[in-house]
């Protein structure tokens, strides 16, 4: 039974143009747009008509970065796939890409195989997996190849972490290498790990055992030094390299350079380098806890070099790095010891309305909200043109978006499963009113309508911005 949808008469923004247009959906599509009031717009006919005059009608979000359920410092993220990816949808979030895990002992298969049983069936919104590598042999290598032939066309590693997820640069440089030679594109975690264990452990022999004492010990230069160090062993490898989690001036910088040598290399950030800072770690008590996160949150001062680098892209995605964890018997493990904090900070539900007060702000305009928040990741990961836009034959992700309305972000209206907001009080203009996933309403005149097992995995090809 073929069904039809109309969004009549909102402002249809994509990365490249904004009009006022019709948007008609067939059977979970984008079948055609047109001029709102045109001929050819008064002539489509639909079984639902969605009124969306005075609003915005954007692509779903792609949030590149997230972990649902991730095993971390002896607990797990508090999201599951099913309640994250929920909590995504009411956020404007139509597909997440989460990673899964190998365990050092353990292949790449295992790990792949433990996440899909996580996620299938459960998941309100499509999603596709990165693969973290934390142990690179030539068993792994050659699973790299298989993993990119099945659409998980990226792999994480970690220059931090020692003893978890740790990766040295030998075990770097030969992924890498892999990578160029089957298309896929190593994501790299940039900071120091050996360097900031010695300070960790320094910190804490001089009775400095706040959260705050967590930013002060991962030091901005230390992510510089890493950046420059994975874009030379991947300019060494004749590989592409994206660079998660961006949170320092000095970091862009690397990026900034890499990119004009002509270099295959690509940055993310995420709204809370924008948005929060080490104020938020200095809070009082025990509160700086909600914000430990790695790479962690920097003094104010980075947010400009941040803003500069998403105008000029030298850093082209805004992720969240979803990782949350409840402040109330998970984040307390680090009391009386910042390193046994579980770094992450929930966020999935909250990038698109952050992303659209910087547009408000007059931080980037409405077409680069939606390059950064929608498109570019999509492209990123080979998922575009099915993802991150609205066009002729894209999956119909649609979102209707009130830019006038109000909001104050709280952990008492959210929907993700976690005690705390990051971003309490905040009063915030925009919101999302419904959300289309292939078509089918998950959310709806702010209504959840969507149910677990509706999202599919959905298999990647290469990144497409590879010269």
């Amino acid at each position: 039974m073929s069904s039809r949808t109309l969004i009549r008469g909102g402002l249809v923004i994509t990365a490249s143009d904004e009009i006022h247009a019709d948007v008609l959906i067939e059977d979970g599509r984008i079948a055609a747009l047109a001029a709102s009031g045109t001929p050819a717009a008064q002539a489509f006919t639909a079984d639902r008509v969605i009124d969306a005059t005075g609003k915005y009608v954007i692509p779903g979000g792609v949030d590149a970065h997230t972990h649902m359920e991730l095993p971390f410092g002896g607990t797990f993220a508090s999201d599951t796939f099913e309640t994250g990816t929920r909590a995504a949808a009411w956020g404007g979030t139509t597909t997440i890409v989460d990673f899964a895990v190998q365990s050092v002992g353990h292949t790449l298969r295992e790990g792949l195989d433990a996440w899909h049983a996580k996620a299938e069936g459960n998941c309100a919104i499509d999603y596709a997996f990165h693969m973290i590598v934390s142990d690179v042999n030539q068993e792994t290598l050659k699973e790299m190849d298989l993993l990119v032939e099945e659409g998980v066309t990226s792999f994480k590693q970690f220059m931090a972490y020692p003893g978890v997820f740790y990766s040295d640069d030998g075990q770097i440089l030969r992924a890498m290498q892999r990578s160029a030679e089957n298309g896929g594109l190593i994501m790299m975690h940039a900071e120091n790990g050996i360097a900031i264990d010695v300070l960790v452990e320094q910190a804490l022999e001089r009775g400095e055992t706040d959260p705050r004492y967590h930013g002060e010990v991962r030091k901005a230069l230390l992510e510089a030094e890493a950046t420059h160090r994975a874009i030379r062993l991947a300019q060494v490898a004749g590989a592409p390299l994206y660079v998660v989690h961006v949170s320092a001036t000095e970091a862009v910088a690397e990026l900034a350079r890499a990119r004009d040598e002509g270099l295959n290399v690509f940055g993310e950030t995420c709204p809370q380098y924008l948005f929060l800072s080490t104020d938020n770690l200095a809070e009082p008590g025990f509160e700086g806890a909600k914000y430990v996160c790695s790479t962690p949150l920097r003094p104010r001062e980075h947010q400009a070099a941040l803003w500069r680098g998403l105008r000029t892209n030298d850093l082209q995605v805004v992720s969240t790095d979803h990782c949350p964890f409840c402040f109330v018997g998970q984040k307390e493990l680090g009391r009386g010891d910042f390193s046994k904090i579980p770094n992450g900070l929930p966020g999935v539900e909250n990038r698109m309305d952050l992303l659209h007060q910087a547009v408000v702000d007059g931080h980037i305009s409405r077409r680069r909200w939606i390059e950064i928040a929608c498109a570019t990741p999509a492209r990123m990961f080979g998922l575009y043109p099915k993802k991150g836009t609205i066009a002729p034959g894209a999956d119909a992700d649609v979102v209707v978006y009130d830019p006038s309305a109000e909001q104050v972000m709280s952990a008492r209206t959210h929907h993700m499963n976690v005690d705390y907001s990051a971003y309490e009080g905040r009063r915030t203009t925009g919101r999302v009113e419904t959300v289309l996933s292939r078509g089918v309403p998950v959310i709806t005149d702010r209504a959840y309508t969507g149910h677990a097992g509706h999202g599919v995995f959905t298999p990647r090809a290469t990144c497409q911005y590879l010269n």
